[in-house]
């Protein structure tokens, strides 16, 4: 197989990340034609169709293995810069367009991984995080669209390492005014059918698996409100939306204040998270994997 133009690979990869050809186009400054006669160009070399073209439009099988190899030649280029930076402090940094991609679950970002990765970014680090729930944030990587993510899941891909971060304890909160109306003795397992549970979305088992956990039940239907954001979820419950399952760290300040109160004393929902990346040699990947997992032995609580 002849050498596949990176140029194409990088254009296959904008069309992923940004779900479409016109907004690849924009990202690449070039015209929607250019990013099309691109695409052909590279299928035309790998011998198959690599992008279906539907809504949202996802890369087939082999599409997954040139995108994944688009990505080692970005962080290629982005270890480069990294040791270029440190030979030269004043060298050129990384494109805004060739950034490093990482998943990871949403109550990680809104409680100790955006201060763990600060200083990589002001450094220049090109980073984008994607957010999504930690049962899923593997799913990313498997793709081949991030090179790393936080998950709750222990088993590595093909091809990747994994590394224990720690435990993330949650706890079911409520305002004490929601509390007195519809737990006024705290959580129990009849009161939990009858309350409004804000989860992330439809993909969110938090909540349910709390209720299951604090009462012993082999299963448990919720009445159940998403709001999309960890920090949303926290102001959902601040206007009495309901109850919800969030980080202890992300409410300590508020339950100590009284601002919000625990239904289930006593009880916490352990989770255990990790972070996964590409099993290569990589200072970019070294640097993510050495801020996160010193950040992780600061916040959260080291397992069993």
């Amino acid at each position: 197989m002849t050498p596949l133009d990176p140029h194409a690979l990088e254009c296959l990869a904008a069309i992923v990340e940004e779900g479409g050809f016109e907004r690849a186009a924009t990202r690449l400054s070039i015209t929607q034609s250019a990013v099309s006669q691109r695409l052909r160009t590279l299928e035309a070399q790998a011998g198959t169709v690599l992008i279906v073209r539907s809504r949202p439009l996802r890369p087939t099988a082999a599409g997954r293995l040139l995108l994944r190899h688009a990505m080692q030649l970005r962080l290629l280029r982005a270890d480069l810069d990294h040791d270029l930076h440190e030979l030269a402090p004043g060298a050129a940094s990384a494109r805004e367009e060739e950034r490093i991609s990482i998943a990871v679950n949403a109550d990680s970002i809104a409680t100790w991984a955006l201060p763990a990765l600060t200083p990589l970014v002001t450094a220049g680090l090109p980073l984008e995080i994607i957010a999504d729930d930690q049962e899923f944030t593997q799913v990313w990587l498997r793709e081949g669209q991030v090179l790393g993510c936080v998950t709750a899941l222990p088993q590595a891909l093909r091809g990747c390492k994994v590394v224990p971060l720690g435990v993330m304890p949650y706890v079911a909160v409520a305002h004490p005014a929601y509390a007195a109306a519809h737990a006024p003795r705290g959580l129990t397992a009849h009161g939990a059918r009858s309350m409004a549970f804000i989860a992330f979305n439809r993909k969110d088992e938090l909540q349910a698996r709390f209720v299951r956990r604090a009462f012993r039940l082999p299963r448990v239907a919720l009445n159940q409100r998403f709001v999309p954001s960890a920090e949303g979820q926290v102001q959902a419950v601040l206007a009495g939306w309901g109850a919800c399952v969030v980080p202890e760290l992300q409410v300590r300040s508020l339950l100590a204040a009284g601002t919000l109160v625990d239904l289930a004393p006593g009880t916490v929902l352990p989770v255990e998270l990790y972070w996964h990346c590409w099993n290569l040699d990589s200072g970019v990947l070294d640097s993510l994997t050495r801020a996160l997992t010193e950040a992780a032995a600061q916040a959260l609580v080291a397992p069993a």
